[in-house]
């Protein structure tokens, strides 16, 4: 027997906030000289002359690129500068290349470019194994949740906790074409974006500095510090995704011109490298941090949607869905005999309880320690209706850990 519905509620997806600029090309009137320039540099075009102070001719990297050219005017200043603009825009729609993709996505939609490599060897005529673009993906999505994690708090073990927040901040976050699994590149949207984009900065080259001082004197004390950077768990597991089974990997981050460089960022920094000898440390310091981060005490504010125990009496177990309290979206706390049947008559009645504990790093902090003191929360009609569209537009948050069946009120004969 079931409490919910056999299948959820299919609820639309948010729309992107920049939708009108990213389902159409960028307008000349819309783009900065300036700032394609900028962008046709950092994708590896050279400037091979044109008149001064009025227009560049640009050619694109790689071999055969001799006759393909852009003129691309300096300024506004000159009456054929849109006109010029318009033959750029559309020479780069009509490539096929990666990087004239990439240019025409800054150019919509204005973002710090973050980038990936992966050495990965080459399989029968170059190709790459299919794994090897899943793993890129999987590793670069780790990072940058870890990175948005970071933007929330700074701990050395995130676990569940903010998980929703930032998965919300990687919403805005558009991906660019992949190169067989060697190569990926996703844009963070300014201002929406850019702390991601500048936490992600930090915390990447404090990475670097830990894991050098640990290869160099075997103490991990550099790597207490590179928290307040950023440095996590989630961060040293993205990195070790990204490096195995390569012979290196690197990641940068770009800062979008149209924004200007942000306050304490370099204006143009080399990608930082990571390398299959930093394994063992990057290794030792998810653990490091997983053994470190301490419980947290906390007072929890939820709704009761389970509850368990083996006999018709003594204590049992109790699922929360957290309202208040805690950056979770659920918690499950083990209660005395009466505190566990002040949790089934509010659940009966419909009303949030309220209880005192520990939040536990062992299980993701999913578990309440100590609990105590377990109390209903009155809420008149129109908070108890606030509570409900809370949790009818979280669904998605509560989800069933893997291996559970579906959550029942009161199980093995307790009726509370």
């Amino acid at each position: 027997m079931t409490s919910r519905p056999h299948e959820k509620p299919v609820r639309p997806l948010p729309p992107h906030p920049d939708d009108a600029a990213w389902n159409r090309a960028p307008r000349p009137d819309e783009v900065d000289p300036a700032v394609l320039g900028a962008l046709l540099r950092r994708h590896g075009w050279q400037r091979r002359g044109g008149a001064a102070g009025r227009y560049g001719r640009w050619t694109p990297p790689g071999p055969g690129s001799a006759g393909t050219s852009l003129l691309v005017p300096e300024s506004r200043a000159f009456p054929d500068s849109d006109d010029l603009l318009g033959e750029a825009l559309d020479a780069l729609a009509r490539s096929a290349t990666p990087a004239a993709r990439e240019l025409l996505i800054s150019l919509a939609v204005p973002s710090d470019e973050i980038r990936w490599w992966r050495d990965a060897p080459d399989g029968p005529g170059g190709a790459a194994p299919w794994s090897a673009d899943e793993q890129l993906r999987g590793a670069a999505r780790q990072m940058l949740l870890a990175a948005a994690l970071a933007t929330r708090a700074r701990a050395g073990y995130h676990g569940a906790r903010h998980r929703r927040p930032a998965a919300a901040l990687l919403q805005d976050v558009l991906v660019g074409p992949a190169a067989e699994g060697r190569a990926l590149t996703a844009f963070a949207p300014v201002p929406a974006g850019r702390a991601l984009a500048v936490t992600l900065h930090h915390a990447l080259h404090a990475a670097r500095e830990a894991v050098d001082y640990q290869r160099a004197t075997g103490g991990m004390d550099a790597f207490d510090g590179a928290v307040e950077a950023g440095v996590s768990r989630e961060l040293t597991e993205a990195l070790t995704a990204l490096v195995r089974g390569t012979e290196g990997a690197r990641v940068a981050v770009a800062w979008a011109p149209a924004a200007g460089i942000p306050e304490g960022c370099a204006p143009a920094a080399e990608p930082v490298e990571f390398s299959p000898g930093d394994l063992p440390a990057l290794r030792a310091a998810a653990a490091r941090y997983l053994r470190a981060e301490p419980s947290v005490p906390v007072q929890v504010t939820g709704t009761v949607d389970r509850l368990r125990r083996s006999g018709p009496g003594g204590e049992g177990t109790v699922r929360l869905r957290v309202l208040a309290g805690a950056e979770v979206p659920h918690v499950r706390v083990t209660l005395g005999e009466e505190d566990y049947r002040v949790a089934g008559h509010a659940h009966l009645v419909g009303v949030p309880v309220r209880v005192r504990g520990r939040l536990e790093r062992r299980g993701g902090f999913r578990r309440l320690t100590g609990a105590r003191g377990v109390v209903p929360v009155r809420v008149d009609d129109a908070e108890r209706e606030r509570l409900t569209k809370a949790l009818q537009e979280n669904l998605d948050c509560f989800e069933e850990d893997p291996g559970q069946g579906p959550p029942e009120a009161y199980r093995d004969g307790d009726r509370g």
